[in-house]
C-alpha cells in the first residue's frame, strides 16, 4: 500500500486478530477476547486455552489493561498457570498464588489481579495498537475451572494535586503512572490510609517492564518505603530521563515489618493460610515540591540569622570600648581590666602590704610562692605553651602549701584566696589542656563518623531503601546526594555561634594578657582568676555538636544516634566543670580525668542503647553505678577535694559519717553545700529509680536529661548563693540569663514535637511525620536546632560574664560555695 492511504484502526485490529488466529498456538486457535467480559472454562494437561485481546490507544494517551483471574482449586501440586504475552514482555503467575512469610509460613490466594505493563507512550501521529495474548494452562490430569476478566483502566495516569482512592491486597497489587508537568521539577507523593494494618510498601519505579509489583520483588527496582498509615516520597525530575514514573503499591502478607505481631513458629498444615482478607484502602496525592528559590531563601535565612549575633557582639564591644575610654579620660576609672569589663573604682593602691589580706599577692614579696614581678612582666603573649612538664604539673608553687592546704580547706568559711594559691601560669596551662585535648578528640571522632554517614547515604541512594534512614519524609528536601538537606543546614547555627563564642573568649584572653603585662593590680589580686582553657573547649564542643548533629541527620537511625548526643554530654560536663572551677580553681578536675569520665559516660550510653530496652540486669548495674558515682562526687565536693577519689573513698566517707552523724550528731560544717548535695542526690537517685522501674527506651535522651538536670540544679544553686552573698548581677549577664531561659523554653517545645523515632519501625515512625512549618523548608526539629544553638550560646555567655561584678573585689572577700 505504498503511496496509498493508511488503513483504518478497526481494519488493522481485525487483520491482527485474524493473523493471530491463523498462527494458532500450543492449545489451538486463540479466542478473540472482549474487554469487560468474564470468561469461564477449564484446563488440564491436554487442554489449554488462549485468548487474544486487541488494544488501541489515541496519541498522548496510555492504554493500561488489568487482568483478573481466579480458580476454585486448592491443589498446590497442579496450579493453574496464566501467561500474558505482550509486544515487549511476558508476565506470568499461578493460581493459587503463594506468598511466603516467616518460619516457612505460606499464604495462598485463589483470586489474583495484575496490571499489565502499558505500551510506552510515544509522540506518534497515529493511534497505537497491540495484541495481548492470555494463555491459561495446567499440568493437572483432571479439569480445573477458572475465570478470566480483562478490563481497561480509566484512571491509570495520576494528576497533580488531585487525590485518588483505590484498594489493594497481597494478590492484587496496584500501580499507576505519573508524568511531570512542564513547570514542575520535584514532587512529593503522599499516601495515607485510615487503617494501620495490613502493612504495605510504596515504590517508585522507572518506566521499565516488567513492573515489580509483588512482595518478593518490589524491592528489586526504584525507591521504596514501608507504610502503615502514612508515607511520603520526594521524586525529582532529573532522576527520570523520561520525565515519568510508576507508583507501585504492594500489600505485604505479614505485618512484622511494620511493627505488627510476629507469627509464631509452628509446623504442619497450620503454616498454610488461604485467602486471608488483607485489603487496604489507600489514597494517593501528588503535590509539587518546593522550587530552587526556596533553597536559596532558606540558606540566606540560616546564615543571616546567626550572622546577626556577630553584628550584635560587635555593637556591644564597640559600646563597651567607648564607655571605657570616656571614663578613663575622665579619670574616674582605670583602663580596661583583664576581662574586658569596666571595673568600678577601688581605693586600694597599686601594691598591697604583705599580710594585709590572706592569699593576697605583693609584687615585692620574695617568697617562693607567686614570684610574678619578673617572670610575668617579661612573659610574651604566647609563652603559655612552654613545656609539657609544666603543663602536666599539678604541684603547688608555695613551699608551705603541702603542709597547710588541708588546714586551710577545713575552715568553716572558705574564700577564693584559699583555693587560688597555685601559680597562675601552671594552672592556666592545666586548663588549656582541655582545649587541645578536645580538638584531638573531635578530629579522631568526627572523621570515621563522616565516613560512616557517607556510606549510609550511598547505600540509600544505590538501593533505594528509604527504610534505612528515619527522616521526616513530609519535610525532607533533597540537595545533591543528600536526602534531607534541611536537617543538615539547620545545624549551621551551632558552628557559627561556636566560632563567635571562641572569638569573644579570645578577645577577653587578649585583654587579660595585656593587663598582666601592665601589672594591673585588679588582674593579680582581684576578681575570679581568669583561666580560659575550659571556655575554649566549650566553644569547640559547640561547633562539633553542630558538625556531628549534621552527620547524624544525613541518615538518622538506631546505629548512629550517639553521634548526635556525644558532644551534648561533653557540653553539659564542661559547663559544670567551668561553674565549679570558677571558685575552686586549684582543685578542679584535670583534663585527662574529665575526658576519661566523658568516655565512660558515652560508653554507658552506647550500652544503654543496645541493652537498655529489655535487659533488667543492665538497669540494675547502671543504677548502682549512678548512685555510687553521685555519692563519691558528693563527698569530693563537700570536703573541697580533700577526699581523694579512689577505692577507699567509701570506707573513709562511712567513717566520717559514723563519727559526725551517728556517734555525735552535729550540725554540718558547710550547711549550704550540704543542702545542695542532698537535693542533688535526691534528684539523681530519683533518676536511677525511674530508670530501673520504667526502663525508658530512649536511653541516650535519658542520660542527657540526667546531665542537664544536674547542670541546671548547680547553676540555680550558684546564682542563689551569689545573691545571698550580696553579690549582684550586671546587665549583660542578667540579659543572658533571661535570654537563656526564654530561648531554652521555646527550644524544648519544638524538641518534644516528635517527628520520627528510630525506636520504632520505619513505617511506625512515618506516622509521626509532619509538614514543614518555617519558610516551607524547615520542620519542627530544624527550629529546635536553631533555637538550641542560640540557647547554648547564651548559656555559655552566662558562665562567661556571671562574675564580672567581682572584678574589683579582693579574692579574700569572695566566698566559696
Amino acid at each position: 500500500m505504498a503511496g496509498g492511504a493508511a488503513p483504518a484502526p478497526g481494519a488493522l485490529l481485525c487483520a491482527l486478530l485474524w493473523a493471530a488466529a491463523a498462527a494458532g498456538g500450543p492449545g489451538g486457535s486463540p479466542t478473540p477476547g472482549t474487554f469487560g467480559r468474564v470468561y469461564r472454562g477449564a484446563v488440564n494437561i491436554s487442554a489449554e486455552r488462549v485468548y487474544a485481546f486487541a488494544s488501541s490507544s489515541e496519541p498522548g494517551q496510555v492504554d493500561a489493561v488489568r487482568v483478573y483471574v481466579n480458580s476454585s482449586s486448592e491443589n498446590l501440586q497442579f496450579p493453574v498457570l496464566f501467561v500474558v504475552r505482550q509486544q515487549k514482555g511476558v508476565l506470568s503467575w499461578q493460581v493459587p498464588l503463594i506468598f511466603r512469610g516467616l518460619y516457612q509460613r505460606t499464604y495462598n490466594y485463589q483470586e489474583v489481579s495484575r496490571t499489565l505493563c502499558p505500551s510506552e507512550p510515544t509522540p506518534e501521529t497515529g493511534p497505537s495498537d497491540q495484541i495481548i495474548f492470555v494463555d491459561v494452562s495446567s499440568m493437572a490430569p483432571f479439569n480445573i475451572a477458572y475465570e478470566l476478566l480483562v478490563t481497561r483502566l480509566e484512571n491509570f495516569q495520576l494528576e497533580t494535586n488531585k487525590a485518588f482512592n483505590f484498594t489493594a491486597s497481597p494478590s492484587q497489587p496496584q500501580y499507576f503512572l505519573y508524568k511531570f508537568p512542564q513547570d514542575v521539577d520535584s514532587v512529593i507523593i503522599k499516601v495515607v490510609s485510615d487503617a494501620v494494618y495490613p502493612c504495605s510498601v510504596v515504590s517508585v519505579q522507572d518506566i521499565v517492564c516488567p513492573v515489580y509489583d509483588l512482595d518478593h520483588n518490589v524491592e528489586f527496582n526504584g525507591v521504596y518505603q514501608s507504610m502503615t498509615k502514612q508515607a511520603a516520597i520526594t521524586v525529582q525530575r532529573k532522576d527520570f530521563p523520561g520525565e515519568q514514573f510508576f507508583i507501585v503499591f504492594v500489600i505485604k502478607p505479614e505485618d512484622y515489618a511494620c511493627g505488627g505481631s510476629v507469627p509464631s513458629s509452628t509446623h504442619g498444615n497450620v503454616n498454610r493460610t488461604w485467602n486471608l482478607q488483607r485489603t487496604k484502602n489507600l489514597q494517593v496525592t501528588i503535590v509539587p515540591s518546593i522550587k530552587k528559590s526556596v533553597y536559596v531563601q532558606a540558606m540566606l535565612f540560616s546564615f543571616l540569622s546567626f550572622l546577626s549575633f556577630y553584628l550584635g557582639s560587635v555593637v556591644v564591644a564597640f559600646v563597651h570600648y567607648i564607655r571605657v575610654r570616656r571614663k578613663a579620660l575622665a579619670g574616674r576609672l582605670s583602663p580596661e581590666d583583664g576581662s574586658g569589663i569596666v571595673t568600678s573604682s577601688h581605693p586600694i593602691a597599686a601594691s598591697t602590704p604583705e599580710g594585709s589580706s590572706y592569699g593576697a599577692i605583693d609584687e615585692s614579696s620574695s617568697s617562693g610562692g607567686r614570684q610574678l614581678s619578673s617572670p610575668e612582666r617579661g612573659l610574651p603573649a604566647g609563652s603559655d605553651t612552654d613545656s609539657s612538664v609544666e603543663e602536666e604539673s599539678d604541684f603547688d608553687t608555695m613551699p608551705e602549701i603541702e603542709s597547710d592546704k588541708n588546714v586551710i580547706r577545713t575552715k568553716v568559711f572558705l574564700y577564693l584566696s584559699d583555693l587560688s594559691r597555685k601559680d597562675r601560669r601552671i594552672v592556666s596551662k592545666k586548663y588549656k589542656i582541655y582545649f587541645w585535648n578536645i580538638i584531638t578528640i573531635a578530629v579522631f571522632y568526627a572523621l570515621p563518623v563522616i565516613q560512616l554517614v557517607i556510606t549510609y547515604q550511598t547505600v540509600v541512594n544505590v538501593t533505594g531503601n528509604q527504610d534505612i534512614c528515619y527522616y521526616n519524609f513530609l519535610c525532607a528536601h533533597p540537595f545533591g546526594v543528600l536526602s534531607a538537606f534541611n536537617n543538615i543546614l539547620s545545624n549551621v547555627g551551632h558552628m557559627l555561634l561556636g566560632l563567635l563564642f571562641l572569638l569573644i573568649v579570645l578577645r577577653r584572653d587578649i585583654l587579660h594578657r595585656r593587663a598582666m603585662e601592665m601589672k594591673d593590680v585588679y588582674t593579680l589580686d582581684y576578681g575570679i582568676p581568669k583561666h580560659f582553657g575550659l571556655f575554649y573547649a566549650m566553644g569547640i564542643a559547640l561547633m562539633m555538636e553542630g558538625v556531628l548533629s549534621a552527620c547524624y541527620h544525613v541518615c538518622p537511625n538506631y546505629s548512629n544516634f550517639q553521634f548526635d548526643t556525644s558532644f551534648m554530654y561533653m557540653i553539659a560536663g564542661l559547663c559544670m566543670l567551668k561553674l565549679y572551677q570558677t571558685r575552686h580553681p586549684d582543685i578542679n578536675a584535670s583534663a585527662y580525668s574529665a575526658y576519661a569520665s566523658f568516655a565512660v559516660v558515652i560508653s554507658l550510653a552506647v550500652l544503654g542503647v543496645v541493652f537498655g530496652k529489655n535487659d533488667v540486669w543492665f538497669w540494675v548495674i547502671f543504677s548502682m553505678i549512678h548512685i555510687l558515682a553521685s555519692l563519691a562526687l558528693s563527698t569530693q565536693i563537700y570536703y573541697v577535694g580533700r577526699f581523694k577519689i579512689d577505692l577507699g573513698i567509701f570506707r573513709r566517707a562511712s567513717m566520717v559519717l559514723y563519727t559526725d552523724c551517728i556517734k555525735q550528731c552535729s550540725r554540718p560544717m558547710y550547711m549550704d553545700r550540704m543542702v545542695l548535695l542532698i537535693v542533688g542526690n535526691l534528684v539523681n537517685w530519683s533518676f536511677a529509680v525511674f530508670g530501673l522501674v520504667y526502663r525508658p527506651r530512649d536511653f541516650a535522651s535519658y542520660m542527657l536529661g540526667i546531665f542537664i538536670c544536674n547542670l541546671l540544679l548547680y547553676l540555680a544553686f550558684y546564682i542563689i548563693m551569689k545573691l545571698r552573698s550580696s553579690e549582684k548581677l550586671l546587665p549583660i549577664p542578667l540579659f543572658c540569663i533571661v535570654a537563656t531561659a526564654v530561648v531554652w523554653a521555646a527550644a524544648l517545645y519544638f524538641f518534644f514535637q516528635t517527628l520520627s523515632s528510630w525506636e520504632e519501625t520505619p513505617a511506625e515512625s512515618r506516622e509521626k511525620n509532619r509538614p514543614c512549618i518555617l519558610l516551607g523548608f524547615f520542620d519542627d526539629h530544624d527550629v529546635w536546632h536553631f533555637l538550641s544553638a542560640a540557647a547554648l550560646f547564651f548559656s555559655f555567655l552566662v558562665l562567661l560574664t556571671l562574675d564580672d561584678d567581682l572584678d574589683a573585689v579582693r579574692r579574700d572577700k569572695i566566698p566559696v560555695f
